[in-house]
């Protein structure tokens, strides 16, 4: 007997033809419902009138007394009998009875305002006199802006939202505008973000080859997210979560009982990524810490983490002594130490690799599991090292960027702002995974990710919220998970509790946390 094929494992193309022949068959299906309502539209109507024609006779019978329901149902029976004995009477019952029941069950639903109101209409007048010194030129014969000129003519598209405010808006601009500089763009992004009302995240779509401007207002991200165990595969990291419309991948997530699907940005290592590090800027209290540790909470499953803390304020502290973690130095020492073996560990994986390539065999096993160093705040050390003339560790981190692709070794750093000039020259070059977080200037942002982002930057902002950009990538609004410290007195139960069950078992009991103090007190100046 012949057997059956097995079923295959749908590959990525015919995944997405799978996809696209479901939201083709639910379009169809959507369209023909459609079609069918206009169709049954009349039966629709008549249907709805009679059930209201028997409500409301239902509603007249139960409020007539029961002494007068006999004469009632006999004048009933009369009206009956005269329709029937009059020629054509039961027709022209069932015609009358059908156009009262169209008539009380039509649609009475207002018809929408056509346009803008008095208010709505003023809004849009006062943005379009406020952009009439950017759009407009002298030697123009026909000038699409003017002082008190017609807006109709250069707003396309326009919404507004329950409470008024700009919704979605699509602007005409004369083509001499020079719409592919960036000062040029800020300035109307600017403007609009003042005029349109400020508190609101806008998105700005610049479609150079039609002359056409779509502002668009984004809707927060959700803060409420926190750490799990994400569906990905060995080698990505979630850094957050973003719109919807950025990004083509949905990870599920679990809240208890709720299920809901969020788009994630997903950072991929390895030997064929092509950012293999990662550099996150922020403010004091932006969430780098938090970013930092939820990589490390990730990263654990199939890999060994060594962490360097120059914040020295014991973030990272529920890692001591875990499953895969190797250190969590605080020290000046203990950094220089650790920092040295990473770089001779590196060096060996590359020997190592090299050789069992030349022999044609498998690179050894100790050099296939991954390896990350998350270094929070290195430029304390660096301060440190230069008031007591000794190394920088900085210094050492040039092995591990420079090869750690090829060595399987990933090198995550996180810094302030106001230390950013400390950072040494290989750090800066080769984390093309770039990460700001926090309140920002535009200045500040785009410096770090290397162009400004799409959209306009909130001035309060919650932990962990920022942008993202990977390589040459495009800009991403980026929300971290929730990862906090759980030994915080300030954390939630909830958060500490999924913290602490994504905790790999201790291997090794906690000693080195006294020690670590006592060497941190002793070597500080």
């Amino acid at each position: 007997m012949a057997r059956r094929p097995l079923p295959r494992i749908l590959s990525k193309d015919s995944a997405q033809i799978a996809r696209m022949q479901i939201a083709r068959s639910r379009e169809l299906a959507r369209t023909a419902a459609d079609s069918a309502t206009d169709v049954l539209q009349p039966l629709i109507t008549v249907s709805r009138g009679l059930r209201l024609l028997a409500s409301a006779g239902l509603r007249k019978w139960t409020g007539t007394p029961k002494d007068k329901r006999g004469p009632l149902l006999f004048l009933a029976a009369s009206v009956v009998l005269v329709v029937a004995l009059v020629p054509y009477g039961p027709l022209l019952a069932v015609i009358a009875l059908m156009a009262a029941a169209a008539w009380h069950g039509r649609d009475r639903t207002p018809p929408a305002p056509e346009g803008p109101d008095d208010a709505q209409a003023e809004r849009l007048r006062s943005l379009y006199e406020a952009l009439v010194p950017y759009f407009s030129a002298a030697e123009d014969p026909a000038p699409l802006y003017a002082h008190g000129g017609e807006w109709e003519k250069a707003f396309a598209e326009h919404e507004f939202n329950d409470a008024g405010r700009v919704g979605h808006l699509v602007i005409r601009y004369p083509a001499y505008f020079p719409d592919g500089e960036p000062e040029s763009r800020a300035r109307i992004e600017q403007l609009l973000t003042a005029k349109a009302g400020r508190g609101r995240e806008y998105h700005f779509t610049w479609d150079e080859e039609d002359n056409r401007l779509t502002v668009s207002v984004l809707p927060p991200l959700p803060t409420d997210i926190a750490a799990q165990r994400f569906v990905t595969a060995p080698g990505e990291t979630v850094l957050g979560f973003t719109d919807p419309s950025e990004v083509q991948r949905t990870l599920p997530l679990g809240y208890g009982v709720e299920q809901r699907d969020v788009p994630p940005v997903v950072w991929r290592t390895g030997l064929r990524s092509t950012e293999p590090h990662l550099l996150a800027m922020g403010h004091p209290g932006s969430g780098t810490s938090t970013l930092l540790r939820s990589i490390a909470l990730q990263v654990l499953q199939y890999g060994d983490v060594l962490i360097v803390d120059g914040g020295g304020t014991g973030e990272y502290a529920c890692l001591l002594g875990r499953d895969g973690v190797l250190a969590v130095e605080c020290a000046p020492a203990g950094a220089l130490a650790s920092l040295e073996w990473a770089a001779q560990e590196t060096e060996r994986r590359l020997i190592a690799i090299n050789r069992a390539r030349q022999a044609g065999e498998a690179p050894p096993e100790d050099t296939r599991r991954p390896l990350w160093l998350l270094l929070d705040r290195p430029t304390v050390f660096t301060h440190l090292a230069a008031a007591d003339a000794r190394k920088d560790p900085q210094t050492l981190l040039q092995m591990p960027l420079r090869h750690g692709r090829a060595a399987n070794v990933t090198v995550a750093v996180a810094e302030q702002f106001d230390s950013a000039e400390a950072l040494s020259r290989p750090v800066q070059q080769h984390t093309r995974a770039r990460v700001v977080l926090g309140p920002a200037a535009p200045e500040q942002v785009a410096a770090v990710l290397g162009m400004p982002p799409h959209t306009t930057p909130l001035a309060q902002v919650p932990p962990g919220r920022g942008y993202a950009r990977l390589g040459s990538g495009t800009v991403h609004r980026l929300q971290v998970p929730s990862t906090p410290d759980p030994y915080d007195d300030a954390t939630s139960e909830a958060h500490r509790q999924a913290v602490l069950d994504l905790l790999p078992p201790r291997t090794a009991p906690v000693e080195a946390a006294p020690l670590a103090a006592e060497a941190i007190a002793a070597e500080s100046p």
